[in-house]
């Protein structure tokens, strides 16, 4: 079974919101997530310490599921800030 993966951004989310977000995200059946910690050298307080996550979940996801997510990622962007999203290639 083939994956499809993608790169989800919110610019300055907290680490505590991110893994909240992951939850929800890892209780769609399928989907799995793993969060990419902050490269950057220098220290900056106003930075997340989450640089953004890696979202995979099967091709054959069901049409119900796939509308869970993005009904959890629009959640998060109306209550926190706008997210940047790019399909990542196997």
């Amino acid at each position: 079974m083939t994956e499809q993966q993608e790169q989800i951004t919110y610019p300055n989310l907290p680490l505590a919101v991110y893994r909240e977000l992951a939850a929800h995200l890892r209780q769609v059946e399928g989907v799995k997530i793993e969060l990419v910690p902050q490269k950057s050298p220098k220290f900056d307080y106003a930075q997340s310490q989450i640089d953004h996550l890696v979202m995979g979940y099967p091709m054959t996801i069901l049409p119900q599921e796939k509308q869970r997510i993005e009904a959890i990622l629009d959640y998060y962007a109306q209550v926190h800030t706008t997210y940047e999203r790019k399909v990542l290639e196997p």
